[in-house]
């Protein structure tokens, strides 16, 4: 981990060099500029994990100076120094979310010890902001997971995959079941090997034995060619039956058999053909239910529920929500090429709150909107909230409110793209809501938004909501 910065904007002089000499004494890499503009461009060219400024600047007002901070970097840590201390710039600096407020001539040990508690501070908030990859043990194989849940299905991966043949994932839709199953094939002996997938559910049913086992020519109509099925092409590898609780009746024996003796029949052939495939399967259903009500074939459930792994929906695992979503956000700042680099504490409070019925498929989703919502370095509260689908009517008319139930609405969204409203049209609305609570008052719709003024204009004339808000705002009057 690199070392935390700190920026001093400050004139020089005694009080600068106690400071710098504090600061690089308790771990901070040190930058310094003696004027507001100087130290503005600083800022904006590379942000620091803590700022200090001079109250006292001689080009410009303190306050802006930190006004304008405060907007373009909402989180920032900053500490204030004056030797002009009053109560007024004080209480100014509060509002502004600056808590730590000194007056010259500094204590040693008092700027000490707060530096101090800026370089243990900056570290976590690095941990925080980059969970995925500053944390040992959290990912594992394309999976993200420090709770005990995942903890233990990492442990259970590490041990059976050296020696299982055949094997049973379960879980809810979109907990990453693929991503276990990949898991066992790499870290097992056949990693180096073809992974073959198929999804049961998206193969036509009467094509399902042609695609599994192959065929001859002339076996039906239109096979002009003999062919191989997948069982073949993973011989020597590893076959993933994805949703094979949709597998039909006729294709479970054939299946059975083929995991039993390690030999399949091609469609129109008598002639066995010998494989050697370790089968991992899928489901989201319950299989011993599937088997009670005939659905499924008890004997071919026991074969492959030789080793049951089960992944934990989103919601049994909340510990890995934040590091989940640090790591999707990352993935598409760089896809963007956007200078994201972080959760506001109000976004992740949002997502920790989510009921998460989409998993963490929903979870993806919703981040990735969020990232092409956010303004800035860092994707704040707004940000999630305007990604978060609005719930839809029920029955009698009434909308849900709560963030479980626009998790559902997420999930529903998720299983049915072409509901979703476009993008613009949310931000839109959500912006106009904003306003409407702030009485048409761009610095208070801005704050509600968690963004800049400067942001706020930028996105009215990008939705082309000036005409609008005007007339609605002369209307109001």
């Amino acid at each position: 981990m690199s070392t935390p910065t700190l920026l001093i904007i400050q004139p020089a002089g005694p009080t600068r060099d106690l400071v710098c000499a504090t600061a690089e004494g308790v771990g901070f890499a040190v930058h310094v500029c003696g004027t507001g503009i100087e130290g503005l461009a600083a800022f904006r060219q590379r942000p620091p994990d803590v700022l200090l400024a001079s109250l006292d600047l001689l080009d410009m007002d303190g306050l802006t100076l930190v006004t304008t901070v405060r907007e373009e970097a909402p989180d920032l840590s900053m500490v204030l120094v004056t030797a002009r201390a009053s109560v007024e710039s004080a209480v100014a600096a509060i509002r502004l979310g600056v808590h730590d407020y000194l007056r010259e001539p500094l204590d040693a040990d008092t700027l000490r010890g707060l530096l101090s508690d800026r370089v243990d501070d900056a570290l976590r908030r690095r941990v925080r902001l980059f969970p995925a990859e500053r944390s040992t043990g959290v990912s594992f194989h394309g999976m993200i997971g420090r709770s005990v849940p995942m903890q233990k299905l990492f442990r259970m991966l590490r041990t059976m995959a050296p020696h299982v043949r055949t094997a049973l994932v379960s879980g809810e839709t979109g907990t990453g079941k693929e991503l276990v199953a990949r898991a066992l094939h790499q870290l097992g002996p056949r990693g180096d090997r073809r992974f073959v997938v198929i999804n049961c559910s998206a193969v036509v049913e009467t094509l399902f034995e042609s695609e599994l086992f192959g065929h001859v020519r002339g076996a039906f109509t239109g096979a002009t060619e003999s062919k191989s099925g997948l069982f073949e092409l993973a011989d020597g590898g590893t076959l993933f039956l994805d949703e094979v609780g949709e597998l039909p009746p006729g294709v479970q024996a054939k299946l059975l058999r083929t995991i039993e003796f390690g030999e399949v029949h091609r469609v129109g052939s008598l002639e066995p053909r010998k494989v050697d495939v370790q089968v991992i399967a899928a489901t989201n259903r319950d299989l011993e239910v599937e088997c009670d009500a005939g659905r499924f074939r008890r004997d071919l459930f026991y074969r492959l529920n030789v080793i049951d792994m089960h992944v934990p929906p989103l919601r049994d695992r909340r510990d890995d929500i934040v590091y989940l979503a640090n790591a999707f956000m990352r993935t598409t700042a760089a896809r963007l090429a956007k200078p994201l680099n972080g959760l506001t504490a109000g976004a992740e409070r949002l997502l920790q709150e989510a009921d998460w019925l989409g998993n963490v498929r929903e979870l993806r989703n919703v981040i990735e909107r969020a990232c092409l919502m956010a303004e800035g370095r860092l994707v704040g509260e707004m940000d999630v909230k305007a990604s978060l689908p609005s719930p839809r009517p029920s029955a009698h008319g009434l909308v849900p409110r709560g963030p479980q139930t626009a998790s559902r609405a997420v999930a529903a969204a998720t299983e049915a793209d072409d509901d979703l409203e476009p993008l613009s049209d949310v931000e839109r609305e959500h912006i106009m809501r904003a306003l409407q609570h702030a009485a048409n008052n761009k610095k208070k719709a801005a704050t509600l938004l968690g963004i800049s003024r400067r942001a706020l204009y930028r996105k009215l004339e990008r939705l082309d909501l000036g005409v609008t808000i005007a007339r609605r705002g002369k209307g109001a009057a």
